[in-house]
């Protein structure tokens, strides 16, 4: 292997493109410093700090279709360095990310950090697996999950990449703004208090 993603990414077609575009020589003799088919503590630490990613699954008439998953921080557990499981919920009924796996069980995942401007991009296989047909892994996946999920989703790595933050324009959730703002609420509170008592103490001279 030498770049992981790259030999999964680059196909024929995308390296004519490449030859088209002049560029095909910067990527030809390209090796990391290392494989990008296991994952190390600093992905498995991105992965479990994130509450949403986006799913890429195809049809068998070749139709990509992307899906956004969402949760509480950690809801994508990092089984292994080379595994990752979900839990999937029940959503508009339509089932088209299952349907889709049955056929063909390739993906490619993002994850974004928009306050860091950072994004850790996945291809793997992926496997839809009944809530009882494996209670070990469901044991897992389940801990610390509310609600009742369909099935999980095992994903078996292939290859990843992280992306350059160019073009990426932060974003904040609200939980991270009311952090920020907290230290500015507590001040705001402690004014307005003093002022009250100020405007007490104003009137009884009165």
């Amino acid at each position: 292997m030498a770049f992981g993603f790259l030999d999964v990414a680059v196909t024929p077609a995308v390296h004519k493109v490449q030859e088209e575009l002049g560029v095909a020589h910067i990527w030809e003799n390209f090796n990391g410093d290392r494989k990008f088919d296991r994952f190390t503590e600093n992905e498995a630490i991105f992965i479990s700090g994130r509450d949403s990613f986006y799913i890429a699954t195809s049809s068998e008439t070749g139709w990509p279709y992307v899906q956004h998953r969402g949760g509480s921080k950690g809801f994508l557990k990092v089984l292994n360095d080379q595994t990752l499981a979900f839990a999937d919920y029940r959503g508009n009924k339509q089932y088209i990310s299952v349907g889709n796996l049955s056929v063909n069980s390739k993906v490619c995942l993002f994850l974004m950090d928009y306050h860091h401007r950072t994004r850790l991009k996945i291809y793997a296989y992926a496997q839809a697996v009944s809530l009882d047909a494996n209670l070990e892994l469901a044991k897992i996946v389940l801990e610390g999950i509310n609600g009742k999920p369909e099935r999980i989703i095992r994903l078996d790595l292939k290859a990843f990449d992280w992306n350059c933050p160019q073009h990426i324009v932060p974003r904040f959730t609200q939980g991270e703004i009311e952090k920020t703002l907290r230290p500015m609420h507590i001040c705001l509170e402690r004014l307005a208090a003093e002022n009250a008592e100020l405007r007490i103490s104003i009137d009884q001279r009165k």
